[in-house]
């Protein structure tokens, strides 16, 4: 089987219904990003931090994953498909993915704000101030704030750099490091491209552009990645 690579950013599930701060003038769902989404946010208002982030939890537990996460879920009937995304849902793994790295984390989990790697599964439950991990701190979302390093970049790019396709659907490119992914698929990979805008490729080599959203435009990556 081809190794099919597929990063996925925001609008991937902006047809679930699940916005994007980039398409908000700065704001998500209302919230200005370094209120939310920052260490120093953390320190400065964690009653602010955690409210925000109960409310996506909220919202994506009412959400559906769309015809975009299931046509990439069904692509593992013919390819060895590797999720890597950009997005902080379940959405992946609720169409039926089973290979998906998330490098930004995951927003139906929580960590220690002292250790790291103690991290829970909480489904779509809120985070209040006192909940704590088994060492006794305060529990945080399992989310990478901006500041905060990739954990998981650096598997990302072995993945990547093993593709025989690679495709990028409903990511802008701005967002670095996972923007740079792009640079590290084999010569030999074919690369794809699906967003509704236009998008700004860091890549001197040929990308097949696909100028839909992601439901339509897996539907038709499918139809030509089964010509190939």
């Amino acid at each position: 089987m081809k190794k099919l690579v597929i990063l996925t950013g925001a609008g991937m599930s902006s047809e679930s219904g699940i916005k994007t701060f980039r398409d908000s003038g700065g704001l998500w769902e209302e919230y200005e990003v370094t209120d939310v989404a920052t260490p120093e946010a953390w320190v400065r208002n964690r009653a602010l931090v955690l409210r925000f982030y109960n409310e996506r939890r909220r919202q994506l537990g009412a959400c559906k994953p769309n015809e975009g996460h299931q046509g990439l879920a069904r692509l593992e009937k013919y390819f060895d498909v590797q999720i890597i995304t950009q997005n902080i849902d379940d959405l992946h793994e609720r169409a039926g993915s089973t290979k998906v790295l998330h490098l930004h984390g995951e927003l139906t989990k929580a960590r220690s704000s002292v250790y790291p790697t103690l991290v829970y599964d909480i489904g779509y439950k809120d985070i209040q101030e006192g909940d704590k991990c088994d060492k006794g701190s305060q529990l945080r979302p399992h989310i990478v704030w901006f500041g905060e390093e990739v954990p998981m970049m650096d598997e990302a790019v072995n993945l990547t750099a093993d593709a025989d396709i690679f495709v990028v659907v409903g990511s802008s490119l701005n967002v670095y490091p996972a923007a740079g992914l792009i640079h590290y698929a084999p010569a030999k990979a074919s690369l794809w491209l699906i967003d509704p805008k236009d998008v700004v490729i860091p890549v001197s080599r040929n990308v097949e552009v696909i100028q839909e959203v992601a439901s339509k435009g897996v539907k038709l990556l499918t139809e030509s990645l089964m010509r190939l």
